[in-house]
């Protein structure tokens, strides 16, 4: 069985993460979408919201197992028969940074290949933090984020559409 993951923060999940996983899932038998922790982040969504915002807007597609973890991702492919990471690409700045991210992954796990999938043109300039500023203003996010998501984050930033 070909077991891969796509790990991320998804604080929120965008319709372009949503495109990833319908397009890496069926690359693998067995799609886990990852969320980790990043330290360097102040999330707005806890890890237990974002697991189940994942959940409700991928059960759509079948070979997706939603999951969270705290410590290194070499570590826990391993654990888990996984040997692709699938990491998704919007602009050339994020194929500097997910490329010195593959070689380092590379080195330390010979045994995992990471796959780099474009991202579809309508969702190029989506961004998760791009997503929280808009809607921490009461913006529209009309086509950007799954409808679900859409609920949740005008949930947390109530005051901003009900005024």
């Amino acid at each position: 069985m070909r077991i891969g993951i796509c790990p991320g923060s998804f604080d929120p999940v965008t319709n372009g993460h949503i495109d990833i996983f319908e397009r890496g899932s069926q690359l693998v038998d067995k799609l886990i979408v990852a969320v980790f922790e990043n330290p360097s982040k102040k999330p707005l969504f806890s890890m237990a919201e974002r697991e189940e915002m994942l959940r409700e807007t991928t059960k759509h597609i079948p070979n997706i197992e939603v999951v969270s973890f705290h410590g290194l991702l070499n570590q826990y492919a391993i654990e888990h028969g996984a040997t692709i990471i699938i990491r998704g690409l919007r602009a050339l700045s994020d194929f500097e940074y997910e490329f010195q991210r593959a070689l380092l992954m590379k080195k330390v796990e010979p045994r995992i290949e990471t796959v780099f999938i474009m991202t579809s043109t309508q969702y190029s300039y989506i961004s998760s933090t791009g997503i929280r500023e808009l809607a921490c203003f009461g913006g529209k996010l009309d086509d950007m984020v799954p409808d679900y998501v859409e609920k949740k984050l005008k949930e947390k930033f109530a005051d901003k559409y009900n005024a």
